[in-house]
């Protein structure tokens, strides 16, 4: 079961795309919320399909376009061009994780509403540029965000006032984070300061990384692509939900 839908936020309207287990098969719900943080490439069906998968376990998938403020920006990956590379990053770099803790904040109370999405403990997972939001709203929301997710996550420790990895005194759900052994994105000694953080204000983690990986392994349309360990990664976080949200 599948449905797109808007989220009125305070900069706007925010499009989503929401996937949730067919009835026969694991009732009418309420089921636990999953919202997936995108990577920089943004929206496309690679994601869809992977909310579907997620549903396809027992949660209520939600997808947020977290672009909506420059509009609806679609990429075509197959394509891309050095020109089409800039266009990314520039709308990755017009994010801030104080826009995607107001977002996620609208989209929770709109899930509210919201028959198949329990309002329960609730679960994440993002990728690439999404590991700074994973963790920045499972310390904004630590009464909701049980079971966080983040994969080869970019800027997640930075020497800013905002950076995520400072909210960790207030995180209380549990944290994955899957890295590449090669990612020039994640500079070196960001992992073990992640970890030291984590460990120091006693947040339950778990904080790996997969050797001879590059950035972007999960993703079976990337020619990094590897598939046992990109499977190793789903099974792990199907266990963590599966334990924590149950």
């Amino acid at each position: 079961m599948e449905r797109e839908f808007n989220v009125t936020t305070p900069d706007g309207t925010m499009p989503c795309f929401a996937a949730w287990p067919d009835p026969e098969t694991h009732g009418d719900g309420p089921h636990p919320v999953i919202v997936m943080y995108m990577d920089a490439p943004g929206i496309r069906e690679e994601l869809y399909n992977f909310a579907r998968r997620i549903a396809a376990q027992g949660y209520y998938a939600v997808l947020p376009d977290l672009y909506y403020r420059l509009g609806t920006h679609r990429f075509n990956l197959a394509r891309r061009t050095e020109k089409m590379t800039e266009m990314i990053f520039a709308a990755w770099h017009s994010l801030s994780n104080a826009d995607v803790v107001s977002d996620t904040r609208a989209l929770i109370d709109a899930l509210g509403d919201v028959d198949e999405a329990s309002d329960g403990p609730m679960g994440c997972v993002g990728y690439c540029m999404s590991g700074a939001f994973v963790t920045a709203v499972a310390g904004s929301f630590p009464d909701r965000f049980a079971a966080n997710v983040a994969l080869y996550g970019v800027y997640i420790v930075t020497d800013k006032d905002d950076s995520p990895h400072l909210l960790a005194p207030q995180i209380e759900g549990e944290m994955y984070y899957a890295f590449a052994e090669h990612d020039r994105w994640v500079p070196m000694g960001l992992i073990e300061t992640l970890r030291a953080t984590l460990d120091e204000h006693g947040v339950t983690h778990e904080t790996e990384v997969f050797p001879t990986t590059e950035h972007g392994f999960a993703f079976p349309e990337r020619e990094v692509y590897h598939e046992p360990y990109a499977e190793i990664v789903w099974n792990k976080m199907f266990k963590l939900y599966a334990r924590v949200l149950g």
